[in-house]
């Protein structure tokens, strides 16, 4: 192929370096494919651009808006995915490995896509939890709230996903309201050049939301400043360098780092070697050491299981291994391609020459050539017999299709295991027994960012160890990197400023765009049922006349519905109840006779009731008793064009004004 020269994208433009150029290399041939550079950037003004254009820009924007632009970015990745798969292919990865990168990554926009939509207003500004009621009459209360951090979020990710590692971090920085830097690693970054280029040319991104860095970042971090925020994966060497850059300490510029993890996986004691979670165990061992090479920061690099049980599984597991082909990716029947370097292959070696002090190769030649060209390697399976008294096999990982397999002697030393390595990102369970699972999860989830429990009952729906998800926090403790990504509307929550604000309900249902009690009203005709949606007003209420509830009406619903519980039917029984002053109405049937006052019955916008929030009773009803409901809107969402969803907060109240009974109505009104 003809070597490419790849090029930067900053400040609205394509920028190729002249000077300054690294040689990149395929994976497959070590032949040279590109040259790759940034100089001649101007790093201050590129950030600069970020904050004063492509910030402004997506914060005019609603959540919704962003989420709308999400769902069309990873169309365009579907649509183009194929030149992404050809370029991906000199990466040393299978189709298969490019499925999790390319198929993933878009899967990941689609998600928060989705989340978007679905979670998070049609706003600028997210509440954080209900009101808080600062004063004894309710005219002070608190809210927390969200607002997009007004600076550049800088992502500086690694060669082993060059689509999924920049989409990942993009989707919930961008359904935040934050523009990006991205900054990929040069190996592979010819890949996410070219996925650049796809989003680039859907014109759904504003001006200077997104740009791309092709080489060095020069001196942009020097260039961060209070709102900004750096989101890193790679390894902790390079992560403890960025750190010593002043700024963070002196600005406090916000620093997100996923970094290296020696992930475990653990056999649980009730396995035998004709067990399903025995299968399951060698079969996910095998996986995670050969898909991508083992290049993935989730791959498992520690196999525990229990002692008495390490020939079989020794023995299972090589069997695995005598079927994997390494070759070229391209070619039919190869299930392993390349290492994306040269220098990723010495790398590796060298790591498993270390580990080879402690453990000794029980499956593969580190040193073999599989196939020629190009980094190739042989996977390597090790076996240390006394992981208690080792040391490197808990501290050095060798990022590769390498892993080691050791013994434990009961439970408490499995767990203890595990955690040795200090911290990951995920760790696997493979047990039948629920009380092993309840002992793990207590003993070593303080260690691990995500832990996978695998049966018999799962496997078959199962992603996997080594798959992160989008509705799943990505990140772990201690050696790797103590952040987290990911993690649905959490991960969005990263690229936001948490603030308390503090003023009347009136301010504040304003500001938040959700009603708040003690906040003004609006009862005036007409009904507002006969309302469609962009006529709901926030605050608009309407107060129903009372209802009479007799004992007939109780024991009608306790007949009709089969509901004749002893509160609603029994005046001794009920009394004895600590709860209750007698025979009382059913909760159901306030409800029943709420809907009765409060719903508008002619055909008009209000098309469907969809459901209850946040339902309580508070004070038993007795016969003989009234009732009257207070219905406001509270809050609303546009669904699509034809409809949004009204939240309604729903009060019943009794003959003395006092709460029976509140909860959120939620419908869907024609827009």
């Amino acid at each position: 192929m003809k070597p490419m020269h790849l090029m930067s994208y900053v400040r609205g433009g394509w920028h190729a370096a002249d000077t300054g150029l690294a040689e990149i290399r395929s994976a497959v041939t070590g032949e040279p494919i590109g040259r790759i550079g940034s100089d001649g950037i101007d790093f201050a003004a590129t950030a600069r651009f970020a904050r004063e254009v492509g910030g402004p820009a997506l914060r005019a924007m609603t959540f919704h808006d962003r989420a709308r632009h999400l769902k069309l970015l990873a169309q365009a990745v579907m649509d183009r995915k194929e030149e992404l798969y050809a370029l991906s292919h000199h990466s040393g990865a299978t189709r298969a490995d490019g499925w999790i990168d390319i198929e993933g990554g878009a899967g990941t926009l689609f998600a928060y896509s989705s989340k978007g939509r679905r979670e998070l207003p049609d706003a600028r500004i997210l509440l954080d939890g209900p009101p808080e009621m600062l004063s004894r009459g309710g005219s002070f209360v608190g809210q927390h709230v969200f607002t997009p951090l007004q600076g550049v979020a800088l992502h500086i990710n690694a060669f082993n996903f060059p689509v999924w590692g920049m989409l990942e971090k993009l989707a919930p920085t961008l359904l935040a309201g934050v523009p990006a830097i991205v900054k990929p690693a040069s190996s592979t970054a010819y890949v996410t050049e070219a996925c650049v280029r796809i989003l680039l040319d859907t014109g759904m991104l504003p001006d200077g939301a997104l740009q791309f860095v092709a080489g060095s970042t020069g001196d942009l971090i020097d260039h961060l400043g209070t709102q900004d925020i750096v989101s890193f994966t790679g390894s902790a060497a390079t992560a403890a360098t960025i750190r010593a850059n002043p700024v963070f300490a002196d600005k406090g510029v916000r620093f997100v780092a996923e970094q290296d993890s020696l992930n475990a996986c653990m056999l649980g004691p009730d396995a035998t070697p004709d067990s399903p979670e025995f299968a399951l165990f060698v079969k996910e061992v095998v996986r995670e050491m050969t898909a991508k090479a083992g290049q993935k920061c989730t791959a498992i690099r520690r196999s525990f299981v229990p002692e008495a049980l390490i020939d079989d599984v020794q023995a299972a597991i090589s069997a695995r291994l005598d079927r994997v082909i390494v070759g070229d990716p391209s070619a039919e029947g190869t299930t392993m391609g390349a290492l994306a370097s040269e220098r990723q292959l010495r790398d590796v070696r060298a790591a498993v020459a270390d580990l080879a002090r402690e453990a000794r190769i029980v499956w593969g030649d580190p040193e073999a050539t599989p196939a020629p060209g190009g980094a190739f390697m042989s996977p390597v399976l090790l076996r240390c017999d006394t992981p208690w008294d080792a040391a490197t096999v808990h501290d050095r990982e060798a990022f590769g299709p390498v892993a080691t397999l050791m013994p434990y002697r009961d439970l408490a030393e499995g767990v203890a295991l595990c955690n040795r390595g200090q911290g990951s990102l995920v760790m696997s369970l493979f047990t039948g027994d629920p009380a092993v699972a309840i002992a793990v999860v207590a003993g070593a989830a303080a260690w691990h960012g995500r832990v996978l429990i695998v049966d018999q009952a799962c496997a078959g729906e199962s992603t996997g160890h080594g798959s992160p998800l989008p509705a799943l926090v990505h990140g772990g403790p201690g050696r790797a990197g103590g952040g987290e990504e990911m993690g649905g509307i959490r991960g969005v929550h990263h690229y936001m400023q948490r603030t308390a604000l503090q003023g009347s309900p009136a301010m504040l249902a304003a500001i938040g765009g959700r009603w708040i009690a003690g906040a003004p009203v609006d009862d005036a005709p007409p009904h507002p049922f006969r309302l469609r949606f962009d006529e709901v007003e926030i605050g608009r209420t309407i107060v129903t006349a009372e209802r009479r509830v007799t004992l007939e009406d109780i024991e009608h619903f306790a007949r009709f519905t089969g509901d004749t519980f002893y509160a609603h039917m029994d005046e001794a029984a009920a009394a004895r109840n600590p709860f209750f002053p007698g025979r009382v109405a059913h909760g159901y049937l306030i409800l029943s006779f709420a809907a009765g006052l409060f719903v508008d019955p002619d055909e008009g916008p209000v098309l469907a009731n969809t459901g209850l929030d946040t339902l309580r009773f508070l004070k038993p009803l007795s016969p003989g008793a009234t009732m009257r409901v207070r219905l406001t809107a509270k809050s609303k969402t546009r669904r699509n064009d034809d409809y949004g969803e009204v939240r309604w907060d729903v009060l019943v109240t009794d003959g003395d004004g006092d709460a029976i009974a509140t909860y959120e109505l939620l419908t869907m009104v024609a827009g």
